[in-house]
């Protein structure tokens, strides 16, 4: 687990935990219609746009932290009512400084900050406790929660649901719970509360059902229909798409395709852009 004194410019990346390598190499180190895209959620106004506000004891999760001048950090955080804000934690890398072992990933804090732009003052952070740490194989698997939340939530957007099933899910992970099955749930948890998840039950343009028996591709952008000759996005049977949507992963099939379906759909909302820590999952695989 980094800490405050090597702030977590973390791996954060992929979906490590469903790769066996990753474990080794951690332990050593539907009538026709028109189709319609994929409606992206309204921004809720943000509470933290007011000039001086003042958030005191807020829920909160270091996401990343990076220095800032000698002896300060800016610290992401994942927190319960304001969404992924950005903070200053002055003097936090001063040998003395309260916050030096406080900010720290994967541990849930209360915070509490001031100011009125996007940057503002982290003035007290707290730990809470209550939770185990992550260990091998989990650790890299919540960095790349980490950096899933980092590159697709926007700041100041509060999404107090997926805050909880970010907590949950480090308590699954934290509790050895298969990591195939607890990334892809929340992969399609953090693509609903964006806003970019299609309804994987039904085929884009004619609604028609998704049948289980069929092979489908899922358009990013508009959602599953049947496959055709020289579709480039992965295939997926009907099963693994009513299975994911009713979260059930318990089929080794369903398993392996919808690894390969969401990385696909995440590939395409991220523009393209690597996810660190897969890269380094594939680097340390090679050694």
């Amino acid at each position: 687990m980094s800490t405050i004194a090597e702030p977590a410019v973390s791996p954060l990346g992929s979906d490590p935990g469903c790769d066996t390598a990753g474990s080794s190499v951690l332990a050593a180190a539907a009538p026709l219609a028109v189709a319609a895209p994929v409606q992206k959620r309204a921004r809720a106004p943000s509470r933290e746009r007011t000039i001086g506000t003042r958030v005191a004891g807020q829920p909160a999760f270091v996401l990343h932290s990076y220095p800032y001048k000698e002896t300060s950090l800016i610290v992401d955080m994942l927190t319960r009512d304001y969404g992924r804000v950005a903070l200053i934690a002055k003097g936090a890398k001063r040998p003395h400084s309260q916050l030096r072992g406080v900010l720290q990933t994967f541990q849930p804090l209360s915070a509490s900050w001031t100011g009125k732009n996007e940057l503002r003052t982290l003035t007290d952070a707290e730990w809470v406790g209550g939770m185990l740490p992550l260990e091998r194989t989990a650790l890299l698997c919540g960095f790349y929660l980490n950096e899933l939340l980092v590159k697709l939530l926007a700041r100041d957007d509060a999404h107090p649901a997926l805050f909880n099933h970010y907590v949950a899910t480090l308590n699954q992970l934290a509790h050895h719970e298969p990591a195939p099955i607890v990334l892809r749930k929340f992969e399609r948890a953090l693509l609903k509360e964006t806003g970019v998840a299609a309804d994987l039950t039904h085929c884009t343009g004619t609604r028609q059902k998704v049948q289980a028996g069929q092979v489908y591709v899922v358009d990013p952008e508009r959602g599953p229909r049947p496959e055709q000759a020289g579709d480039l996005w992965p295939r997926v049977h009907g099963k693994t798409l009513l299975d994911m949507e009713r979260e059930d992963y318990q089929d080794t099939a369903t398993q392996a395709q919808s690894k390969q379906l969401m990385r696909s759909l995440l590939a395409h909302h991220l523009g393209g852009a690597p996810l660190n820590t897969r890269q380094i999952l594939i680097d340390l695989s090679q050694l």
